[in-house]
């Protein structure tokens, strides 16, 4: 009996569904290869990709640099652990801590250990700087927040599909309101014992709520005021993704051609991860200056792998073509022209409320109930369409394209959008 290109996808789907845990439900297609914008299924179709692995493939699927960097790397030394110095890491640490603006990196794998990195150092900092008595520091966090999914962030979250039956869970988080400026004040008022804030300049998992223009200046104000830690979560919104090279920078464009050297925030803690990389290796990382990071000592915090000799390459990599094609400058003037055709066409649609991000961090709302599975249905159809996205909480749907898409290319994509919109309505 032949075998079927429809045999191929089913079967990967059934060996995923029998041999592995089901702590996700994909969208129902087989990925084997992609480049730049594109990916393409098994059976050969190719397709758009609009999520850039959560904002991981900023630089495009398998940039040729980026590629190149890891080859050249891992055939001459992959792992050494922390045990010994290898050429690369010293490099790699000078070179981003300089293209980001801190004194010093500390490097990790995933998004969620750079944040468990960052609140260790918020809460040694608390303790020997600051002068929090042992045990009594309080961090505070946002309601409807992302960090990462360990037993420690969960404790904080909202979420009841990522929390229930997890517990008991972790003290020492304090949550307010996201976009709140009287929330945080006033919390930080009423307790001494604050070590730090932790907060996503734009809440991506939530569903792309981008905050009021002055919060994140204004939030790290009060936190200065009252001697508190400001700790940017930039996982999925750093990297040239919002227009800047950070979402923090506000007006700044940092490592970009229109560089006014001056970030408009700059946080004491900065948490990176996902396009670090440019989705080849896990590369994360948490850099903060001299008077924060000098609380790690040997033997307080490690990782076998962080820092290795690949992740150093292919970080660097990664980070000279985010500068060297101007990504943050295309992601910016796409993500205008995203939002302005998406907001002409919801000016007479009945089934999406609005879109809403920055950059190329967007997300339309679904005129739907949260607990409906019409986002997910219109996901079904952009995919038989040519286009991959994913649905968020329910009646959202996350758009962000590899930053490295060109205008042609948005605009394709924006027609097969608005296509099958128009099919729902």
């Amino acid at each position: 009996m032949s075998v079927t290109k429809k045999d191929l996808t089913q079967e990967a789907i059934s060996l995923e569904d029998k041999y592995g845990a089901h702590n996700y439900h994909p969208l129902p297609v087989v990925l084997t290869k992609g480049d730049g914008v594109y990916v393409w299924d098994v059976e050969g179709k190719k397709y758009y990709d609009f999520l850039s692995a959560y904002s991981a493939v900023n630089q495009g699927h398998c940039h040729p640099k980026i590629v190149n960097a890891l080859v050249a790397q891992s055939q001459k030394l992959a792992l050494t652990s922390r045990a010994f110095h290898n050429d690369m890491l010293g490099k790699y640490e000078k070179f981003a801590s300089e293209y980001f603006g801190f004194d010093k990196l500390l490097p990790m794998n995933t998004g969620a250990e750079a944040v468990e990195t960052a609140l260790k150092i918020c809460r040694r900092w608390a303790y020997e700087v600051k002068g929090i008595p042992e045990n009594e520091a309080q961090i505070i966090v946002c309601t409807n927040n992302f960090h990462g999914r360990t037993t420690t962030i969960i404790s904080f979250s909202n979420d009841p599909v990522a929390r229930e039956h997890f517990g008991p869970y972790t003290q020492g988080f304090i949550k307010i309101e996201y976009d709140s400026l009287k929330a945080l004040e006033e919390t930080l008022k009423k307790n001494n014992n604050i070590a730090g804030f932790l907060v996503e300049p734009i809440q991506g998992e939530a569903g792309v709520y981008v905050p009021s223009d002055d919060y994140l200046k204004e939030a790290k104000a009060l936190c200065e005021a009252h001697n508190v830690l400001f700790i940017a979560d930039e996982v999925q919104t750093g990297i040239a993704r919002t227009g800047r090279l950070l979402a923090t920078c506000g007006n700044c464009n940092c490592a970009n051609k229109d560089c006014s050297g001056t970030p408009e925030v700059k946080p004491d803690i900065l948490i990176l991860g996902k396009a670090m990389s440019g989705g080849a290796y896990p590369v994360s990382a948490v850099l903060a200056n001299d008077a924060v990071m000098k609380v790690i000592t040997p033997g307080s915090h490690g990782s076998t792998f962080g820092g290795n000799p690949v992740a150093a390459a292919v970080a660097m990599a990664a980070l000279e073509v985010v500068k060297d094609e101007h990504l943050a400058d295309n992601a910016y003037t796409l993500g205008e022209v995203f939002r302005n055709e998406l907001n002409n066409y919801i000016e007479e649609s009945n089934i999406v409320k609005l879109v809403r991000g920055k950059g190329l961090l967007n997300a339309i709302v679904i005129n739907d109930a949260e607990d409906s599975d019409t986002a997910w249905k219109i996901c079904l159809r952009l995919r038989d369409h040519g286009l991959l996205a994913k649905p968020t909480h329910g009646n959202i749907i996350r758009f962000a394209p590899p930053l490295v898409m060109t205008e042609a290319q948005l605009r394709d994509c924006i027609a097969i959008i608005i296509k099958t919109l128009r099919e729902f309505e």
